[in-house]
């Protein structure tokens, strides 16, 4: 049967209603009218989605970069980070028009770590980034294309451990240090000098020494970065300040030296490696290899790579990199991957580099341990300054070889973000290689009965309505006798950093609240035998061995008591220095915001902090009744 061609210039409807009188002609009439072209309909909702994606890609790509190199402040691992970057590419490649809609993508570029508060300095020689890979088939890929390029086979690599730090350009001329700026966008950097002077072993001048002379000028490129040390010491200050933890080194090292405020560097010791060169003239006197020129880095007093390996096959350069990740979990620095670089400078310089990153190198990007559990509910934390902290509470799951049974959700905004709810499975990774955090759901395994958590409105310690501050993220309840907050302020208290009253443990100090014994802190001093009788399992002995403990502390420490009253933000370092600037407590409890800005070594946020907190009525109240109780650990 011939199909008339009037029919096929039907309008659609009229098409359906022919359709529907005489069935037996659609396979026809689908074939020849382009006005149900199935296959064209797919492609449309293809590029619709894709359009869809690479916007929700180029946004999210970019608040990452906003937290990453501008705050400090990411909220993703970098594995995640880099598969969103290689998914929106992928995209960007296969849709080249829907991406054209959106305008040219910035997100591809090297991050530009740039804020405001710097001088901007341009770089004598471009800073460039580091191809990244993940795969021992990016290893094989990058070794052999080298090899193509070059023309031959006898290579020669440093394989040097990725330090995990913010990337910065020193400048010495005529062997004196006169500018450190970082990265910035490759082109220009923040000039962090006056901080980065603050750096102990940034050396000020060069060392000269037989047959190494340092250039008239040279950048020298590396990282700046935080020991677990350093890192873990400030975050036991912050806990005993009742301050949220610091997530990462990363992150708190790039904060640091980005700071406003020269003093924040006196109290967080930052250190610096090099292992890079940008400009250096005169040119003839260059090392010839990269071995060389870590060489002549130690020579000057730089501190730089002490533990690279030489790697003249792929094999090795595999081998290399597979000792560095069995070797990581005992170094004393965060390092996140290893450095594969060709040796020979002139090999470098024949295979030059693209916009963004050398031809010769690349970053092998170890990928974090990442665990699947079921998140069994979400507890509210009271601190002793009325913040609330929800915490996860999980099925135990092994990651990095310990058993984690909470993380950190951080604040409401994040559980809002991330959607995170009760019974789903979650993806538990160690941001920065220390804090165990939830990076994700499986939304495939999620029950469709469940409902999004909803962050109460009402402290769970006392009732009291939760208040959020301007410029807050975090919910807090805002009365003073919450029995949730006096508990963690008596705790703080007694703790060994601060007065160190023994025997004075949590269940003791919940019986006392909860039977109405302490209000306040002065309240400790006030206590009888008889009181302590009333307590669960308490006998005459426990009752006088804690009664001495108590009467012991009132001559404490004069740093040991400030750390001890929980003045927001300020820790075991901020109470040692009052201590050392101040004769008495009184002193302390008198000064001026404008005195305590001045002291060295004191954080701004800090002395703001301690000028409110002896403002309050009811600091005054808790001063004048230790003096009553005579307690004081120095004369009033």
């Amino acid at each position: 049967m011939k199909i008339p061609r009037h029919w096929l210039r039907v309008p659609k409807w009229s098409a359906a209603i022919f359709l529907t009188w005489c069935p037996a002609l659609l396979p026809l009439v689908a074939i020849a009218s382009p006005a149900i072209n199935v296959s064209e309909e797919t492609k449309n909702a293809e590029e619709q989605s894709a359009l869809q994606r690479i916007r929700i890609l180029r946004s999210e790509i970019a608040r990452d970069d906003e937290l990453y190199h501008r705050k400090a402040q990411p909220d993703v691992s970098d594995f995640e980070y880099d598969r969103l970057k290689e998914e929106l590419t992928g995209l960007e490649e296969r849709f080249p028009k829907q991406a054209a809609l959106l305008g040219t993508s910035q997100v591809l570029n090297v991050g530009d770590d740039r804020t405001p508060g710097f001088a901007i300095y341009r770089h004598r020689v471009r800073m460039l980034s580091l191809e990244k890979t993940y795969s021992d088939a990016g290893l094989r890929e990058f070794h052999e294309r080298l090899e193509r390029t070059l023309g031959h086979n006898n290579l020669v690599f440093t394989v040097e451990p990725k330090f995990d730090g913010l990337a910065v350009s020193a400048t010495y001329e005529h062997g004196r240090l006169v500018r450190v700026v970082t990265r910035g966008n490759g082109v220009e950097g923040d000039d962090v000098t006056v901080n980065a002077r603050q750096i102990s072993s940034l050396p000020e001048k060069l060392k000269l020494t037989s047959g190494n002379a340092p250039p008239d000028v040279i950048e020298v490129r590396g990282e700046v970065f935080m020991s677990f040390a350093e890192f873990r010491r400030l975050n036991r200050e912050r806990e005993g300040a009742d301050e949220a933890q610091y997530s990462s080194p990363h992150n708190l090292a790039s904060g640091t030296l980005k700071s406003l405020d020269p003093r924040e560097l006196a109290i967080r010791k930052l250190e610096v490696v090099f292992y890079g060169v940008g400009a250096f003239e005169p040119t003839a006197s260059a090392p010839e290899n990269q071995t060389a020129l870590l060489e002549r880095f130690r020579a000057w007093g730089l501190p730089t790579v002490d533990n690279y390996k030489i790697a003249k096959s792929l094999d090795a350069i595999r081998e290399s990199v597979r000792e560095f990740g069995r070797q990581r979990a005992g170094f004393t620095y965060p390092t996140d991957g290893a450095v594969v670089k060709l040796d020979s400078v002139a090999d470098q310089r024949a295979l030059g580099a693209t916009e963004r990153a050398p031809r010769w190198a690349i970053a092998f990007k170890f990928a974090p341990e990442r665990v699947t559990t079921r998140l069994k509910s979400i507890t509210l934390q009271v601190g002793r300054s009325g913040v609330i902290t929800p915490v996860a509470e999980l099925e135990p799951v092994r990651l990095d070889g310990a058993l984690i049974s909470r993380a950190t959700l951080h604040n409401s905004a994040e559980i809002a973000r991330r959607d995170i709810r009760v019974g789903d499975e979650v993806f538990l990774e160690r941001m920065g290689e220390v804090i165990p955090a939830i990076v994700g759901v499986d939304l495939k395994k999620r029950n469709s009965a469940s409902t999004p958590f909803v962050f109460p409105a009402k402290c769970p310690g006392c009732g009291a309505p939760l208040i959020r501050r301007d410029g807050e993220v975090a919910w807090r309840c805002d009365n003073h006798d919450c029995p949730a907050q006096l508990r963690r302020r008596l705790q703080h208290f007694a703790s060994p950093s601060a007065v160190a009253i023994k025997g004075l443990g949590e269940s003791t100090i919940a019986a006392l609240v909860d039977r109405g014994l302490v209000h306040e802190l002065p309240d400790l001093y006030r206590l009888r035998r008889e009181d302590l009788l009333t307590l669960p399992r308490a006998t005459p002995k426990s009752a006088d061995a804690l009664l001495a403990a108590i009467a012991a502390t009132k001559h404490a420490e004069l740093s040991r008591f400030v750390y001890g009253l929980g003045i927001h933000g300020v820790g075991v370092s901020a109470s040692r220095t009052l201590a050392y600037r101040f004769s008495n407590f009184n002193a302390i409890a008198t000064s001026s915001e404008a005195e305590l800005q001045a002291i060295s070594g004191l954080g701004g946020e800090s002395a703001k902090a301690i000028a409110a907190f002896f403002a309050e009525t009811s600091a005054r109240k808790l001063i004048a009744d230790f003096k009553v109780l005579g307690v004081m650990p120095a004369s009033l």
